[in-house]
């Protein structure tokens, strides 16, 4: 019996000795290319999306949370569920890491033609250097690792360690670079909990200036549309004169508007907006404006001035990050 716990904390230590021997040989490499990459990132005008699927996709989900908590706005995105529907979350400005040891998983290489079809910039993380996904990228970080610490050599162990901590590399030096603060950390994850993190006011996680999807209510419903498809949060504010807020328009009101067989082309934006949408202050506690998207079963608010004008909108995944609420039945 003795015999059998040493032999198993042996086995255990010889797992952290491969562990460290992967980490130390992915640290020995880094050079230009990060710092390429660092570079990209910083200056993206938009979102991280983060892709992989299996034990790379978990690997990649975490590398998105820490993003979010350090200042750089990141997304998972399933290449599955992207080939399904999910890639219209993806903007042209964005930038992808598309995370693949091999550099060969069938599912995310299917999705790199519709990628760069949308002009985004591609980051690869993978060991596979010379790999399809390797030439599709416009940037490789080499995650590379001398070997598994799986006896068998099949279980991802080192290299998704490795994988791991490329993305912590690259988000602490992101949160340097950005010069961010633990209070700007604190309010972006002020204790963990759900709870907590609803504490913040609504003007302080709303979208504001550039952000805003606006419209003005005698514009053509083909250009609400248009800006529907290039602000990609599911909804557009439509304005009337002194900076008022008419109504709104979702994707659901354009396809309701279909399906009733009428002519866009001949409508304005005011006839197929929702009017006087629900709206609140950006006093209001963040927790309160979700208590009041749950029940009116909307994800968007718009957030309007002491005078009545719009000052911000805010969105459900502003709250709560993509993926983490669902409305109660």
């Amino acid at each position: 019996m003795e015999k059998n716990k040493a032999m198993s904390i042996q086995d255990a230590q010889k797992v952290f000795l491969i562990e460290e021997q992967g980490l130390a040989s992915v640290r020995e490499r880094i050079g230009t290319e990060f710092e390429m990459a660092v570079d990209l990132l910083f200056h993206c005008p938009s979102r991280v999306v983060i892709t992989g699927i299996g034990k790379s996709g978990i690997i990649g989900q975490k590398i998105a949370a820490t993003l979010n908590s350090t200042g750089t706005p990141s997304f998972f995105l399933h290449p599955v569920e992207a080939m399904h529907g999910d890639l219209g979350m993806v903007m042209p400005t964005d930038v992808v890491i598309a995370i693949s040891y091999s550099g060969a998983t069938i599912e995310l290489n299917g999705l790199l033609t519709s990628l760069q079809k949308r002009g985004v910039k591609i980051i690869a993380m993978t060991g596979g250097l010379h790999s399809i996904l390797a030439e599709a990228a416009d940037l490789v970080l080499d995650i590379g690792v001398p070997m598994e610490a799986c006896p068998l050599g099949l279980a991802p162990t080192a290299s998704t360690t490795a994988t791991l901590a490329m993305g912590d590399a690259l988000a602490v030096v992101l949160l340097q670079k950005k010069q961010f603060r633990a209070s700007d950390f604190r309010k972006n994850h002020p204790g963990g909990s759900l709870g907590e993190r609803l504490k913040v006011k609504v003007r302080e996680v709303m979208l504001t200036g550039d952000a805003l999807p606006l419209v003005g209510g005698d514009e053509p419903a083909s250009r609400a549309i248009e800006v529907l498809n290039e602000k990609n949060i599911g909804a557009v504010l439509i304005m009337g004169t002194g900076d008022k807020i008419l109504g709104i328009v979702t994707d659901g009101d354009v396809r309701r508007s279909v399906a009733l067989g009428r002519k866009l082309s001949s409508l304005n934006a005011a006839d197929i907006m929702t009017a006087n949408p629900v709206a609140i202050d950006g006093s209001m506690l963040a927790a309160d404006a979700l208590s009041i998207m749950q029940r009116h079963e909307i994800t968007v608010l718009p957030i309007v001035s002491e005078s009545g004008g719009v000052a911000g909108l805010l969105h459900l995944h502003d709250l709560l990050g993509k993926g983490e609420f669902r409305f109660l039945v």
